[in-house]
């Protein structure tokens, strides 16, 4: 009995290890050891519809190794501090749990290094999420503000004025 349940136990690790491994070849998000989550959009992979754009999509998958609640915040680049212009709600769905809300302007950053001037970044509280569980999540985030990749299409009108450029989760403290 003893030397079956040494080997299941090393199983369940090796498998723990490989699965590790297989999260940071496959070039998938980690958690950071704080607990908190950064998502680029530009390291998405995006999906983007020119004819209803409230309907972009980006999606990572995501290693979660340290369960519990987190605070859902956007970060927008934007050249008006004071409405960032999102026409619709974004909506962000990990398994069951889905946060809609529309974005504004909670926190202005001034000196950003994720944006240069004329633009200023704009963060934007969009609700708190609780997870479960650890392991290995789809995230997708669906808004107009996703912007596509492709040079040959046309962007919105007010492309120039605001864009989407993160989502970050943080552990959120009571």
């Amino acid at each position: 009995m003893m030397v079956i349940a040494v080997i299941i136990f090393s199983a369940c690790n090796n498998t723990v290890k490989t699965e590790g491994k297989k999260v940071s070849t496959k070039n998938k998000v980690l958690q950071q050891k704080d607990g908190s989550i950064s998502l680029k959009v530009d390291k998405a992979e995006c999906y983007s519809d020119i004819e209803n754009p409230s309907t972009n999509t980006a999606e990572w998958n995501v290693f979660v190794s340290k369960s519990g609640r987190f605070d859902v915040w956007l970060s927008s680049a934007t050249k008006d501090t004071t409405d960032i212009q999102y026409e619709n709600s974004v909506m962000i769905s990990i398994l069951d749990n889905r946060l809609e809300a529309r974005p504004a302007c909670d926190n202005i950053i001034l000196n950003s290094s994720d944006v240069s001037y004329p633009y200023f970044r704009a963060d934007s509280f969009i609700g708190s999420v609780f997870i479960q569980d650890t392991g290995i999540y789809n995230i997708q985030l669906i808004s107009e503000k996703i912007l596509p990749k492709n040079n040959n299409v046309v962007e919105p009108a007010d492309a120039d004025v605001s864009k989407l450029l993160s989502v970050s989760l943080t552990p959120a403290v009571r």
